[in-house]
């Protein structure tokens, strides 16, 4: 079914409000949610908010906590999240992360102690609307094997970065999988095909099953031993830039919680010209766009997103009915 965003807004607000959430909190979440599902992530957006809810009864997120400065070493500041709202508290440190940048020309906000920030690339849009290049990124609980391994020892590590651009920001938002296990658990409610084998099923063999993976089997590194390296960098960098948790550490939390990120951005207005940036990032985006043509024909990142933003704009967002249905019943009028 398609539902108008204004209308999941209200909706959402008033579940985080009657779990605890106050006004000026309920809805900026509930936006940072209904935002991912009407870009076209519904993995990442509403079919996770009766989980998130989960998570809040349950006390591993804390509804009213917010980040508090732990280390600031000029354009690098240390940030503990207080196991608050992930969305939230993401959002507060690439907001920190981009006022750093205006004074140092980069600032980097590593943060601890925080929870699955949903879709990243909601953050990666946000430094480029700051008018900052964007990076960011978090490390998860172990759910990938590492190259050449058959357990679990990596996180998919979700990497964000972005470009402004004048006619739409270019955003890239890439796990260390070959699929996300958002998109994994989508192909597997539908039954259809990975375009490309994501993983092996139980018995070991590549597969484009996505039941199969998920069910006894395991997903396969994007690049197999260059996804697997750079998943263990970032799990690196984010637990030493923070000074929280690696994947190892977060093994030993059930549900996934007080996972560890980075968020960076790069204000070079006062170097470049904006001229000099909209002819460079032009220039490219044309280059890339130039190299194929019809059913095939490539796109950059960020171009999908805007022009499913503007349908959900004009006929409302996609929702899974049953995803819908089970987040009504989370009302607090029922």
């Amino acid at each position: 079914m398609r539902i108008p965003y204004d209308e999941i807004v209200v909706l959402l607000a008033a579940i985080l409000r009657a779990n605890g959430f106050s006004k000026d909190r309920a809805v900026p979440a509930a936006e940072l949610f209904a935002d991912a599902s009407r870009d076209g992530v519904q993995s990442h957006g509403l079919n996770r908010f009766p989980g998130f809810v989960t998570m809040v009864c349950d006390g591993y997120v804390k509804p009213e906590a917010t980040p508090t400065l732990v280390e600031q070493m000029g354009a690098v500041e240390r940030w503990d999240g207080n196991l608050g709202p992930g969305v939230l508290n993401a959002h507060q440190s690439m907001d920190r992360a981009t006022e750093l940048a205006r004074e140092h020309t980069i600032g980097v906000v590593g943060l601890r102690n925080t929870n699955h920030w949903m879709r990243g690339a909601n953050y990666g849009w946000q430094a480029a609307e700051a008018g900052c290049l964007g990076i960011c990124w978090t490390n998860t609980e172990p759910n990938m094997a590492p190259w050449g391994g058959d357990r679990h020892g990596v996180g998919n590590n979700p990497l964000v970065i972005a470009v402004p651009r004048s006619d739409g920001h270019v955003v890239l938002d890439m796990a260390m999988s070959q699929f996300a296990y958002g998109r994994l658990g989508n192909h597997a409610r539908s039954g259809e095909p990975l375009p490309v084998a994501g993983g092996v099923d139980s018995s070991g063999e590549p597969t484009t099953d996505a039941a199969a993976i998920l069910d006894g089997g395991r997903v396969l590194p994007m690049g197999y031993w260059k996804g697997s390296g750079l998943a263990l960098m970032l799990d690196l960098i984010a637990a030493l830039v923070s000074g929280g948790k690696t994947t190892r550490d977060i093994a030993d939390l059930e549900p996934e919680h007080s996972v560890s990120q980075v968020f960076a951005a790069i204000d070079l207005s006062g170097v470049n010209q904006a001229s000099f940036h909209e002819a460079v990032v032009e220039r490219a985006v044309e280059f890339v766009l130039a190299a194929g043509e019809g059913e095939a024909a490539p796109r950059y990142p960020g171009q999908a997103t805007l022009s499913t933003r503007r349908d959900s704009g004009k006929n409302g967002v996609y929702v899974a009915d049953e995803v819908w249905q089970r987040i009504k019943d989370l009302a607090p009028d029922r």
